[in-house]
């Protein structure tokens, strides 16, 4: 999903947008965890270059490259990339999200 309204920061929606946007940030990250069973989901909100709400909904693996540093730091391994099916993971995922 896509907001359309510019803000800020989550207080600066109105309270039934900021219900929203948590229950659909909720809803990806089940979505997520039923899909790729990861062992954690991190969620982050940033947006300190251009000041906006956005949502980062991440799974993270015990033996991914950074874990259990964040994505965005420095490599702590190798890391191992699991064998995901691409179009089997965006089906489940659209599937999971749209109900």
């Amino acid at each position: 999903m896509i907001w359309q309204d510019h803000v800020r920061e989550m207080t600066d929606l109105p309270p039934d947008g900021r219900a929203h946007c948590l229950r659909v940030v909720l809803a990806v990250e089940q979505a997520l965890r039923d899909t790729l069973g990861p062992d954690k989901i991190n969620l982050a909100s940033l947006g300190n270059q251009v000041p906006h709400v956005h949502w980062h909904v991440i799974p993270r693996f015990a033996d991914d490259a950074h874990f259990p540093g964040p994505v965005w730091a420095a490599r702590m391994r190798a890391g191992v990339a699991h064998p995901f099916d691409a179009a089997r993971v965006q089906a489940r995922l659209a599937g999971l999200l749209r109900d």
